[in-house]
Parts: C-alpha cells; sequence; structure tokens
C-alpha cells in the first residue's frame, strides 16, 4: 500500500511542479493546491497506513494510533484553504485591474 501511495504522491508533486511553471496565474494557484494535497498524502503516508483497525487496542496493554499527522493535515487543509482563497481574490483582482493573467505580462517583460 505504501508503494502504491509513493508513486501517486509523486506523480502529484510532478503536477503540480509542471503546473507552477506555467506563465497562467491560474494554473499556478492550482499547482499551489495540488502540490500542498500531495504533501497531506505524503505526512499520512509516514504516519502509518492502518486499514480496518480501530484507533485503540487493548491486548493487556493500550496501543494507539498516532494523532500528530492527524493533527498536522487538518491544520495544513485549514491554512491550505484560506490560501488558495486569497490567491484566486488575488489574481481575480489583478485581472480586473490590469486585464491579464499571463505572468510575463504582469512582470512587464513584454517584447512587444
Amino acid at each position: 500500500m505504501e508503494t502504491m501511495m509513493a508513486i501517486v504522491i509523486g506523480i502529484l508533486f510532478s503536477i503540480g511542479v509542471y503546473l507552477l511553471l506555467c506563465q497562467s496565474l491560474l494554473r499556478i494557484i492550482l499547482g499551489i493546491s495540488i502540490i500542498s494535497h500531495a504533501t497531506n498524502l505524503l505526512i499520512i503516508t509516514m504516519g502509518g497506513l492502518k486499514t480496518g483497525g480501530p484507533p485503540l487496542i487493548s491486548d493487556g496493554f493500550f496501543s494507539y494510533t498516532d494523532p500528530l499527522p492527524q493533527a498536522l493535515i487538518l491544520t495544513a487543509i485549514v491554512i491550505n484553504f484560506a490560501l488558495t482563497a486569497f490567491l484566486l481574490v488575488l489574481a481575480y483582482r489583478s485581472y480586473a485591474v490590469l486585464g491579464t493573467e499571463n505572468m510575463e505580462q504582469l512582470r512587464g517583460n513584454d517584447d512587444e
């Protein structure tokens, strides 16, 4: 299961990096979001994948699932939502004011 998750995480990271290298502002925002989701999957995979087991096991002693990766991912999801909302509003506002979403034109490196 961890091998399949590692492949999925690698694919998501490569898609995110590809979208970050595009010139469209909306694709850059989508790339940041995909990289964030890949990071969440990485944290969950590193925390250990348990399927079908209860979080508390009592076989003479109590064993429990580590709650730290879950807390980190919950925090990361909230931060990613806020960052995505902020970047979408920033992209909308820059398109409304400047009339373009192309990063080369936003930088002022127009060769025309």
